[in-house]
């Protein structure tokens, strides 16, 4: 957990997007991402919320996210 860094949302959503994420749909501020060879992951953070380093490291579990990625 040491090696995550508190970041902006909107950051956090950039990140994905370079590792092959992409918005299926959105409802409300809940984005559904969609990636080939993993299930669907619902990101559900306004683009100016601070993630931290316990929420990041649940997003990397679904997500495949590593911190050198952000």
């Amino acid at each position: 957990m040491g090696s995550w860094r508190s970041v902006k949302a909107k950051v956090l959503l950039a990140a994905l997007r370079k590792i092959g994420w992409r918005e299926k749909r959105q409802t409300g501020s809940h984005r559904i991402l969609e990636r080939d060879g993993w299930p669907d992951y619902v990101f559900a953070f306004h683009d100016g919320v601070e993630v931290g380093p316990v929420a990041l490291q649940r997003v990397s579990k679904g997500t495949g996210l590593r911190p050198e990625d952000l």
